[in-house]
């Protein structure tokens, strides 16, 4: 075993793997922590080989190491790299396909990477269906037979939180020959394990419950197997040179290591609030995968474990003005995109995602934190718009 190389098939549950990092020790100092490498370039062996396997870090670099192992143990796959943002984990899987293949991806998902799709992928010859993702008859009736070669999966789909099928979507894809790639950045490995049910790959945002601090944008892709489309994927990411800085790798990590404290504790929060506020006279709507009246509850019950995310969407009776007016008055609240970091933070999403958006206008999306509970409820609340 190499200096820092976590341990092979580290028998724990996952808070015992992520809070050791797999029980990863320097060898060379005993470090408890891996060292940062940030040399750019690696010497070769006398008969020209790279007996590390190091050759550049536009490539690979050995600071990303500890934080792949760690991914592949919590998704239970065999692949796994890191990249320099989740925009750029995501655009790579896209990359990976052929000019004049078709792919399905869902109506309802993270905006900027529909816009990528919208605007470049199909520049590259990329044939591209929006559709409704939470029904598997939608899919099926889709999916073109040796056409289709990716379906891309977002559950819970941001921001109205639609929830996917992931078994039953996958098996009916790999019946007609496709691929399947899950976002799963706000189930976190810790409530599902996509490669598990059947998907191909999963795709992290690593800037959001991974790390878990708002202060890195990183990225990560873990994969079921060593094919070729991974083997193209892994060509984009080296090529193309989208990988995070050592620091940043390290900084991952670091997050990592509570990111079990952290989840739980966002879901308590999540679910609370959610409960909570489904009751409120202001209140027309709460989408929270985690009550038993939303669309999708069944199906999150069966594939998600140990909760159902920290991450809801409010509509308020009062329309646009009053989510407006939340949004600018809220203390604890912070007014800001992004999500999954210990801080809680709400936005007017529409207002966000601009034109031709699927958010309705009365919407607040809300990342709920690790604060207290009640607290952040009554927040919510003191700003609500006076009658």
């Amino acid at each position: 075993m190499s200096a820092s190389t976590p341990k092979k098939n580290y028998p724990f549950t996952s808070a015992t793997a992520l809070a050791q990092a797999l029980g990863a020790i320097d060898e060379v100092t005993q470090a408890v922590v891996p060292p940062i490498h940030v040399a750019t370039t690696y010497l070769r062996g006398k008969d020209n080989s790279y007996p590390t396997g190091n050759v550049y870090s536009r490539a690979d670099n050995p600071s990303y190491k500890p934080v792949e192992a760690l991914l592949r143990q919590l998704e239970q796959g065999q692949e796994a790299l890191l990249f320099s943002s989740g925009m750029a984990a995501a655009t790579a899987v896209f990359q990976g396909l052929r000019p004049g293949d078709h792919v399905l991806a869902p109506k309802v998902m993270y905006w900027a990477l529909r816009n990528w799709l919208l605007n470049f992928a199909t520049d590259w010859g990329l044939r591209i269906e929006f559709i409704d993702m939470t029904s598997v008859d939608v899919v099926a009736g889709h999916l073109r037979t040796n056409e289709t070669k990716l379906v891309w999966l977002e559950t819970p789909g941001n921001p109205l939180w639609c929830v996917s099928d992931i078994k039953a979507i996958a098996a009916a894809a790999h019946n007609a020959g496709a691929q399947v790639a899950v976002d799963s950045t706000c189930a976190t490995p810790l409530l599902t394990q996509p490669l598990t049910l059947g998907a191909d790959i999963v795709m992290h945002s690593a800037t959001k419950y991974l790390n878990g601090h708002s202060d890195i944008i990183a990225g990560a892709l873990i994969g079921a197997n060593n094919d070729a489309y991974w083997q193209r994927i892994r060509n984009v990411r080296s090529q193309g040179g989208a990988v995070p800085s050592p620091h940043d790798a390290a900084q991952l990590l670091r997050g990592m290591r509570t990111m079990h404290l952290r989840v739980r504790e966002s879901c308590h929060n999540a679910q609370f609030i959610a409960e909570q506020l489904a009751q409120h006279e202001a209140v027309a709507e709460v989408l929270y995968p985690g009550l038993p009246d939303f669309a999708g509850h069944d199906i999150a019950k069966r594939q998600m474990q140990g909760g159902f995310g920290g991450m809801l969407s409010v509509r308020l009776k009062g329309g646009a003005s009053a989510a407006i007016h939340v949004a600018a008055n809220t203390r604890l609240w912070k007014r800001a995109t992004s999500l999954g970091g210990v801080e809680s933070l709400i936005e007017h999403r529409a207002s966000v995602e601009g034109e031709g958006t699927p958010c309705p206008d009365d919407l607040l999306r809300m990342s709920c934190g690790i604060e207290d509970r009640q607290e952040l409820l009554a927040d919510f609340l003191q700003a609500l718009p006076a009658d």
